[in-house]
């Protein structure tokens, strides 16, 4: 394996894909930032846009020293109090679902 392929490869271990879905309202992207910064989780890169009032945002995100499962359960929780769809997979099978 190639020393770029390796690094892609552990580098994509320690991060995740994690997207929301709903209806749009004040504070969605302050809390999910919010619970990852609490967690020690790192925004690397986000999109988002409101369609017709319904809000859609992907981000990934390094975990650094969080747990993908706390943090999975988190947003679990997140995604009840607010009232939207949050789902989490690491990026490594994101990218195995979706590949061309």
């Amino acid at each position: 394996m190639a020393t770029n392929e390796l690094e892609t490869n552990e580098s994509a271990e320690s991060r995740a894909i994690i997207t929301v879905l709903g209806s749009d309202r004040p504070g969605i992207v302050a809390s999910v930032a919010g619970a990852l910064s609490e967690r020690s989780a790192n925004i690397l890169d986000i999109s988002q846009t409101i369609l017709q009032g319904i809000f859609t945002m992907t981000m990934l995100v390094d975990l650094g020293s969080a747990s993908f499962s706390e943090l999975k359960a988190c947003l679990d929780e997140l995604s009840e109090n607010l009232g939207v769809q949050i789902t989490m997979q690491r990026e490594e099978v994101f990218r195995y679902m979706y590949r061309l």
